[in-house]
C-alpha cells in the first residue's frame, strides 16, 4: 500500500480506499464492475469526495475506466497509438521511393484558422511550406504546411529537410499525437495541373493537427490523388 501519511501519522483516507479497491479488482476480468461510491462511502465512513478522489486515480492509473450511464469498471488494456509518420515514411513502408518539390517556403502571418489551429495569436508568424510529393516519379500529393516559426528557429535559413518529421526529430518535437481528418472531393484547377490530372477528378483532402507533448508543432492540408493513393488504418480489439 502507498505510505502517503496525514500529519498525525495515519494513511490518508483517499489512499486507503484506493489501495483497498486496487486489491479487490486485482485479476478481475476487464469489464467488470467495480464497488460503487456508495458502498465505498458506507464501507470507510467517509465523504463521497474521498471515494471520488480514490476513484479518479484509479481511472487515471488505467486500473479503472468509467462508462457514462452505467458506472465504473475493470479497465480494458489500453493499446499504445501507432507511430505516426510523415509522407517519406509512409511510403518507405509501401515500398516506394518519395520525392518531393518545394514550391513554396516562407515566412507568412498566421490567418485566424491556422493561429487557432497552432495555439497562434492571429498575426504571429508561422512558415508556410508547400511541396508536391511524388512516390516513384509520380505525382501523389500537394502538401501545405504550417509551422510554428518560434518552434524552428533558423528552418528558412538552412537547406531544407528531405523529412518533415526527421527534422522534427531532430529539435526533440518529435509528434507524439496527431488529429488527422479525411475527406473525398474534386480537384481544384491548381491542384489538377500540380497533380498531372484531369480538372475536377477525385482526390482525398488530408488535414492534420500534429503535438509533441502539448506543444502543436505542424498543421498541414494535403491533396491526394484518390487514383494513386489508399488510406490504411489498423483497426483491432484489444
Amino acid at each position: 500500500m502507498d505510505k502517503v501519511m496525514a500529519p498525525d501519522g495515519r494513511t490518508l483516507k483517499h489512499v486507503q480506499v484506493r489501495e483497498y479497491v486496487r486489491s479487490l479488482v486485482s485479476g478481475s476480468a476487464p469489464g467488470s464492475p467495480a464497488p460503487s461510491e456508495r458502498e465505498l462511502v458506507h464501507q470507510f465512513s467517509v465523504a463521497r469526495m474521498t471515494v471520488r478522489q480514490a476513484m479518479d486515480a484509479l481511472v487515471v492509473e488505467g486500473v479503472l475506466e468509467r462508462i457514462p450511464g452505467r458506472g465504473t469498471f475493470v479497465a480494458r488494456p489500453r493499446r499504445t497509438a501507432s507511430r505516426i509518420v510523415g509522407f517519406t515514411e509512409e511510403m518507405a513502408r509501401r515500398g516506394l521511393l518519395s520525392e518531393s518539390q518545394t514550391l513554396l517556403a516562407r515566412r507568412e502571418q498566421a490567418g485566424p484558422g491556422v493561429a487557432r489551429a497552432l495555439n497562434l495569436t492571429e498575426g504571429d508568424a508561422v512558415i508556410h511550406w508547400r511541396r508536391l510529393r511524388c512516390a516513384d516519379g509520380a505525382a501523389m500529393c500537394l502538401e501545405d504546411a504550417y509551422l510554428n516559426e518560434v518552434l524552428l528557429p533558423g528552418f528558412l535559413q538552412s537547406a531544407l529537410p528531405t523529412s518533415l518529421y526527421d527534422a522534427f526529430e531532430a529539435r526533440g518535437l518529435r509528434p507524439t499525437w496527431a488529429e488527422d481528418s479525411i475527406a473525398a472531393d474534386l480537384a481544384s484547377p491548381d491542384e489538377a495541373v500540380h497533380l498531372e490530372m484531369e480538372r475536377g477528378g477525385p482526390v482525398l483532402r488530408h488535414s492534420r493537427r500534429a503535438l509533441a507533448g502539448e506543444k502543436v508543432v505542424e498543421v498541414s492540408r494535403s491533396v491526394y490523388r484518390a487514383d494513386r493513393y489508399t488510406l490504411w488504418v489498423q483497426l483491432g480489439h484489444a
